[in-house]
C-alpha cells in the first residue's frame, strides 16, 4: 500500500530534523492537542457542572410554584358549581369590600368591566385573588397604569361563569 506523497514528504522532513527539533515539534503538537481537548471536552463540562447547583435550585422553585398552582386548581375544581347570580353577588361584594370607592363596574352579559381610579396595589391584588377563587371570575383584559401616587388607574374586564 503506497502512502500519499504529502505524508512521504512529511516523514522525510521529520527525519531531517535534529532530535531537539523533533522534541520541540512533538511538544508543540501535544500542547495543541491538550488545548483542543480542553476547549472541546473539559471546559464545557466543567461550566455545566458549576452551573448545575444554581439551575437545580431554580428548577426546584419553579416546581414548587407549579405544585402550588396545581393545588389551587384542584381546590377550585372541588368547589361546587356556582351560578351566574351567585358569582355576581360575590363579585359585587368583593368590589365594595376590597376596592371601595376607587372602583366602578358595568355588566354586559357574562363580562364585567371594572374601572379603577387610584386603587392601592395591595387592595387590587387581594381583590383579584378573592374574585378568582370566590366569584370564579377570570381576568380577560387589563389596561392598567401606575399613577404618581403609587395607585393603579385603568380598567379590567372579567369573565363570569356562564349562566
Amino acid at each position: 500500500m503506497s502512502q500519499a506523497p504529502a505524508l512521504q514528504q512529511l516523514k522525510a522532513r521529520w527525519a531531517t530534523l535534529a532530535p531537539r527539533e523533533q522534541a520541540m515539534v512533538a511538544g508543540a503538537g501535544a500542547l495543541v492537542l491538550v488545548a483542543l481537548l480542553w476547549w472541546i471536552a473539559l471546559a464545557p463540562a466543567l461550566a455545566t457542572l458549576r452551573q448545575a447547583g444554581e439551575q437545580h435550585r431554580a428548577l426546584d422553585t419553579q416546581l414548587q410554584n407549579m405544585q402550588r398552582l396545581q393545588q389551587q386548581a384542584k381546590a377550585m375544581q372541588a368547589q361546587p358549581r356556582q351560578g351566574y347570580d351567585e358569582a355576581m353577588r360575590q363579585l359585587e361584594g368583593a368590589i365594595r369590600q376590597q376596592l371601595g370607592t376607587s372602583a366602578r363596574y358595568s355588566i354586559a352579559g357574562d363580562r364585567v368591566t371594572v374601572t379603577l381610579s387610584n386603587t392601592p396595589a395591595p387592595a387590587l391584588a387581594q381583590w383579584l385573588t378573592q374574585v378568582r377563587s370566590n366569584a370564579r371570575a377570570l381576568p380577560g383584559e387589563a389596561r392598567l397604569t401606575r399613577n404618581a401616587s403609587g395607585g393603579w388607574d385603568g380598567s379590567l374586564v372579567l369573565t363570569l361563569p356562564p349562566r
